[in-house]
């Protein structure tokens, strides 16, 4: 298995969203898209998914220092040559590389936020800072440093949604991403996620949670110049598939505690396909 291969294989298995998402990208930017979305993988595996947060922090370290040696020219692991051969520029951009690990952190150090703001500063740096990398990957040679000004609301607001959709699994791996005090507001409880425990009140939270995410899709994509919408196809499908799945787990009465709600492959690739092509 070569590095493009592995890539592929860790960032888009085949019925993913990421996979029908980056399937809408122009070709000549489809490699550098996919070694970005696996290096997301890598850490998020990393952080989110290592039980021992000892074990965590040592890979996680041991993920920074390879990004210093891609952003040196010495890469080694398969997805840091992948992005050295079709993302040179991102890959010498150590800083950036840097700001996404320094969020992955943030999960090895918390598992819980006592406020949106306090959430945000997590947001900002494990889907902001990455959605402005794929839009530079995207654009290519074309990148204009406006895409400063809605690349990172884009990828804040995918991860918005991402909570909606994960807040059980979250929660049964000891990790709840709704802000405390939201929680107080509803008067509903971390045990009440992580027991499973539906009711009216937990409702309201993610009746709140929902149209939050969702207001903030529909900002982040209206702000997209449309000069750089088709260079875009890829970020734009994304949100068009939270969208969508945010509409499913609206009509399954947020049924989010003890299941994933997605969409079907087919569905996915018919969302991601008119995403793309809208103008």
């Amino acid at each position: 298995m070569n590095f493009d291969e592995y890539c592929q294989q860790k960032a888009a298995p085949p019925g993913s969203s990421v996979y029908y998402a980056l399937r809408q990208a122009p070709y000549a930017s489809q490699a550098a898209l996919t070694a970005l979305f696996a290096l997301h993988r890598e850490l998020d595996d990393t952080a989110r998914e290592t039980s021992d947060p000892t074990v965590g922090q040592t890979k996680l370290a041991w993920w920074r220092k390879e990004l210093a040696a891609l952003a040196a020219g010495q890469p080694s692991h398969p997805v840091s040559l992948a992005l050295a051969k079709h993302a040179a520029a991102i890959a010498q951009d150590g800083a950036a590389l840097q700001t996404l690990a320094d969020g992955f952190a943030m999960d090895l150090e918390q598992a819980r936020y006592l406020d949106f703001a306090n959430l945000r500063r997590y947001v900002e740096r494990v889907g902001g800072a990455f959605a402005l990398l794929v839009a530079r990957a995207s654009a290519g040679a074309a990148w204009p440093g406006a895409a400063t000004s809605w690349a990172p609301a884009l990828g804040n607001a995918l991860t918005l949604a991402r909570f909606v959709e994960d807040v059980g699994h979250d929660a049964r791996h000891g990790r709840v991403y709704l802000p405390i005090d939201e929680l107080q507001r509803y008067a509903v409880t971390a045990a009440d996620l992580m027991h499973r425990r539906y009711g009216p009140a937990f409702t309201e939270l993610m009746r709140f949670q929902t149209a939050r995410a969702r207001a903030a899709l529909h900002e982040a994509l209206a702000a997209i110049p449309p000069a750089e919408r088709r260079a875009q196809r890829t970020l734009r499908a994304l949100a068009a598939l939270a969208l969508a799945t945010l509409d499913e787990i609206e009509r399954d009465d947020y049924q989010v505690l003890h299941q994933r709600i997605a969409l079907t492959p087919i569905r996915k690739l018919w969302v991601a396909w008119r995403a793309a092509r809208r103008r």
